[in-house]
């Protein structure tokens, strides 16, 4: 089984399930979301993928889960065939303006995230980012909606592409479990260079969940996954998304040698004219 870690008191799978190649989000084209989208238009669609993740322990997905019926009744259907429980990491993104209003519109979020059985709550970054005060290096109203997410029994974290998120909640002891951070080698998507987050990443006082290993398809998953593995510490995880069973299991055995420091047992590409070099393991 794949090696596991502890957050918040949970047991989790150092690697976690990506939802993005399997909910339609390429971050390539409008026509790549539209593949995603038809591919996995189905609960049935989504099970040899997450039965894959489910035979190495893999038993955690992540994604804005309570927002999109169609992933829930996924994972319902998987859990339902294969009579195995999946951990919900759901990332809902909620009205944070300072009103009465605002505030029960959050609750209501955070209220059906508990409803569908999710056991971490993370506010998404495009939430969480119209609270953050650099000059004060605080983030606004913030401890509220971790209280709401405590009261409804679920374990509050925070999706911070913005990596100030991570040392703000951690010089002010806001109320959090783990973080959603971007990482990889290619700088993709970070807001400050590689070697900046990375530093972040080590010196977070809870452990990290890193998102965008293979950088959306611009580096590779040999690269990618070695990469993040050996940078990463042993408490942190890496969240892989996939669009087939296939892609799944190369991920899953490229991971397994990275953390083993040995090469991975996979197939060589193929290629119309194969060269010697390229048909040797």
């Amino acid at each position: 089984m794949f090696p596991r870690t502890t957050v918040g008191g949970v047991s989790m799978p150092r690697m976690l399930i990506g939802t993005n190649w399997l909910l339609g989000w390429s971050h390539t084209s409008d026509a790549a979301d539209r593949m995603i989208r038809e591919k996995f238009s189905t609960k049935e669609a989504f099970l040899p993928v997450l039965e894959t993740y489910l035979d190495e322990g893999i038993d955690a997905i992540m994604g804005p889960v309570s927002t999109q019926p169609l992933c829930l009744e996924a994972i319902r259907y998987a859990e339902d065939r294969l009579g195995k429980k999946l951990i919900i990491i759901d990332t809902p993104g909620m009205n944070v303006d300072d009103s009465a209003e605002a505030r029960a519109e959050a609750k209501a979020v955070i209220k059906h995230s508990a409803e569908i059985g999710s056991t971490f709550c993370l506010i998404h970054h495009t939430s969480v980012e119209q609270l953050v005060n650099k000059n004060k290096r605080q983030i606004t109203r913030l401890p509220d909606y971790l209280a709401m997410i405590r009261d409804e029994g679920m374990l509050p974290g925070l999706s911070a592409h913005m990596p100030e998120v991570v040392q703000f909640t951690d010089e002010n002891g806001y109320d959090v479990e783990t973080y959603i951070q971007i990482f990889n080698c290619m700088g993709f998507l970070m807001q400050i260079e590689v070697e900046g987050v990375a530093r972040i990443i080590q010196n977070a006082k809870k452990p990290v969940m890193t998102i965008k290993p293979f950088a959306a398809g611009r580096t590779t998953p040999f690269v990618g996954l070695n990469f993040n593995w050996n940078v990463i510490r042993d408490c942190d995880m890496i969240t892989v998304g996939v669009s087939s069973a296939a892609e799944a299991k190369e991920d899953i055995e490229i991971s397994y040698a990275a953390l083993e420091h040995r090469f991975p047992d996979l197939a060589a590409r193929s290629s119309p004219v194969k060269q010697t070099v390229l048909g040797h393991k």
